[in-house]
C-alpha cells in the first residue's frame, strides 16, 4: 500500500496527539511501531516502523515495502541501548520515499527548543543516557546530555528540513503549540482532522509535556 503522509518530526513533538488525528481523518497510521490492525504480515506484529523502512529500503529501495497496509507515518525514530535508527534524518531515504511513493506529503511536527528538551529529560533515562551514549545523526557519542546541546541538535534538524524542502508544496512544519495547527494540517492533506488534543503527557513535567 502506498504512503500518503509522512512525519519527520522529532519525539516528543505531539506525534501520539497526530497518529489519532489522522487515523481519525482515516488513515491507516504506524505509530513507533506497526500495529496489529496495519501488519500486512502477522509476523511483522510489534517491528519497530525505524527497522521496517530501513529493511525496506536496502532490501528492495522502497522504504515503504513492509509498512503492510499502513498510509501514514506519525513517529518513526528508534532509541534503545542496542540500536539508534532515525530515518527522519536520513535525506537518502527520504528521497526514496518520495521516488517510491508520488504524491507523498511530509510533515514536520515542532514545539519550542526548550520545552522539547526539558520534556526529554523528563521521560526514564533519555537524557541521562540513551542520548548521550547513542550515536544520532547531528548528536554523536558523548553530546546531547545538556540543554544547550539538546537545543542545537533540535534546531539544527529543522533547520536541514526546511533546506532540503526549501520551497516545496508537499511539506509543512508546524509548531503543535499554535492553535491553527490541526486546520494547517487538513488543509495541507486535503482532509477534514475533525480532533485535535493532547495525548500521551509527559508524567513528570505536564506544564511542557505533549506527546
Amino acid at each position: 500500500m502506498s504512503l500518503l503522509v509522512v512525519n519527520l518530526g522529532l519525539p516528543k513533538t505531539g506525534t501520539t496527539t497526530l497518529a489519532r488525528a489522522l487515523r481519525l481523518a482515516g488513515l491507516n497510521v504506524a505509530d513507533r511501531r506497526l500495529r496489529g490492525r496495519n501488519a500486512g504480515d502477522p509476523a511483522l506484529k510489534g517491528a519497530f516502523v525505524a527497522d521496517l523502512l530501513y529493511r525496506g529500503y536496502f532490501e528492495t529501495g522502497d522504504p515503504g515495502a513492509y509498512l503492510g497496509k499502513a498510509t501514514a507515518i506519525s513517529e518513526m525514530s528508534l532509541l534503545r541501548p542496542d540500536r539508534s535508527l532515525w530515518p527522519q534524518m536520513d535525506f537518502a531515504l527520504i528521497l526514496a520515499l518520495r521516488a517510491k511513493h508520488p504524491g507523498l506529503k511530509f510533515l514536520a511536527s515542532r514545539r519550542d527548543a526548550f520545552e522539547l528538551s526539558q520534556s526529554m529529560l523528563a521521560w526514564s533515562d533519555l537524557v541521562l543516557n540513551r542520548l548521550p551514549s547513542a550515536s544520532i545523526p547531528g548528536l554523536p557519542p558523548g553530546y546531547g546530555d545538556t540543554t544547550r546541546e539538546r537545543m542545537h541538535w533540535i534546531d539544527g534538524h529543522y533547520a536541514a528540513l526546511a533546506r532540503f524542502f526549501d520551497g516545496d508544496p508537499d511539506y509543512l512544519e508546524y509548531d503543535i503549540a499554535e492553535s491553527d495547527a490541526p486546520s494547517r494540517i487538513g488543509t495541507f492533506l486535503g482532509r477534514d482532522i475533525p480532533w485535535w488534543g493532547q495525548l500521551n503527557r509527559n508524567p513528570l513535567r505536564r506544564h511542557v509535556g505533549v506527546g
